[in-house]
């Protein structure tokens, strides 16, 4: 019989992290013990994937409320600051707004809604249409937020984010105003002093504030950008990326990552033989169904990545072959006809209507997806995830 499994995802253990840890070694001979004791060999194409978050801790690349609050002065000095689309969570916002409070005069908080953008609701579009309110247009102070939705818990946290942002801020005596909008500028209603705190699209955000009269427009990824008084940094990031630490420090996105990964897989090449892809990976990219909450919270699923994980899958639906080219074979000669049919695709199937339906993403959002959820956020302790047979097909 031939080969019945196809990919496999290994969650792997290692020792809890701590800074100044060779990060690669304790890698390197984690997949090596995993291997050696569960008894499965090491394969060329075979990826080895390293959650952002022990890859920071290894290099000690936190930050504390007093730095990011220093970092914020320096750049708005007394004006009042629009604190423009944050998104809803206690583990990726709460301690950076604590920073933003205590290095500001003033803050306007305006929240996106019914959603942020990764999809934490603060009402429901039903309850828009019910209300009569447009969210693209309407701008809504929090009295008048409250006069129609009254006060909403978040449906897996169970918090009331409008309080909650708004006590974070009062508890460095500075005054909170909160409005509810969606278009960027109408918060140069306010203030023309900004900071864009959206991820995925804080590029436009930032353009439409300049080009509308904008005078100190910055966004997350340039708080912390580099180091204030020793602390940790992200460059390319700044405190996008970042979780809470403990209730008055982060943990950034790791930086300089590429050397990480590239050593890692030389280590593994030296002692194995075999060329292993590696890469680090933070959020997948996936949507849950019930809470309508996107988990892309990072600014990207992988922050450096080796050369054989570039690029997006060229893959074809066998579905389709099964149910058209080949609707009439079936058994032994029906595995025949796919299987040569495969071996003989060129790159440009990725176009043909064999290729419909197949999955148009990078391969390291993929596999980094896949990684997230084999390793969990919780308590299971696999920070590296072993994933084999990921590049085979149908003929492997």
């Amino acid at each position: 019989m031939g080969r019945v499994v196809g990919t496999v995802s290994r969650g792997l253990r290692c020792p809890i992290i701590h800074q100044g840890d060779n990060i690669e070694e304790i890698v390197v001979d984690s997949v090596l013990q995993a291997a050696d004791q569960e008894g499965f060999p090491i394969k060329d194409k075979d990826i080895v994937s390293i959650t952002e978050s022990i890859v920071a801790r290894a290099q000690g690349n936190y930050a504390t409320v007093a730095d990011i609050a220093q970092d914020v002065q320096s750049k708005f000095g007394d004006e009042t600051i629009g604190v423009v689309f944050p998104i809803l969570s206690r583990n990726r916002f709460a301690v950076c707004l604590r920073g933003i409070a205590k290095g500001a005069k003033k803050i306007v908080l305006m929240l996106s809604y019914p959603s942020d953008e990764v999809g934490n609701h603060l009402v429901s579009l039903d309850e828009l249409d019910a209300k009569g309110v447009n969210p693209w247009t309407d701008v809504l102070t929090e009295q008048q937020f409250r006069d129609y939705f009254g006060y909403k818990k978040h449906t897996f946290t169970g918090v009331d984010y409008i309080d909650f942002y708004k006590s974070l801020v009062e508890e460095y005596g500075i005054e909170c105003d909160v409005i509810f909008a969606n278009n960027a500028q109408t918060i140069l209603d306010y203030t023309g002093h900004v900071l864009a705190c959206d991820i995925h699209s804080r590029v436009r955000t930032k353009r439409l504030l300049k080009e509308n009269g904008g005078e100190t427009v910055y966004s997350l990824d340039d708080i912390l950008s580099s180091s204030v008084n020793g602390s940790g940094y992200n460059a390319e990031y700044g405190l996008l990326g970042s979780n809470k630490s403990t209730a008055d420090q982060v943990k950034l996105f790791p930086r300089d990552c590429q050397p990480v990964v590239e050593t890692i897989q030389q280590m593994l090449t030296n002692k194995t033989g075999k060329q292993v892809e590696v890469m680090v990976y933070g959020d997948g990219a996936f949507k849950d169904p019930i809470g309508k909450i996107w988990e892309l919270a990072d600014p990207v699923v992988s922050p450096a990545f080796t050369a054989g994980l570039n690029g997006t899958p060229n893959e074809t639906k066998l579905k389709y072959l099964a149910d058209n080219q080949f609707s009439d074979l079936k058994g032994e000669e029906l595995q025949q006809a796919i299987t040569t049919f495969i071996d003989e695709q060129d790159d440009s199937s990725s176009d043909a209507m064999d290729a419909q339906g197949t999955t148009p993403r990078n391969l390291t959002d993929l596999v980094g997806s896949l990684s997230d959820l084999t390793s969990g956020s919780g308590d299971k302790g696999t920070p590296i995830v072993y994933i084999q047979g990921y590049f085979d097909n149908y003929t492997k």
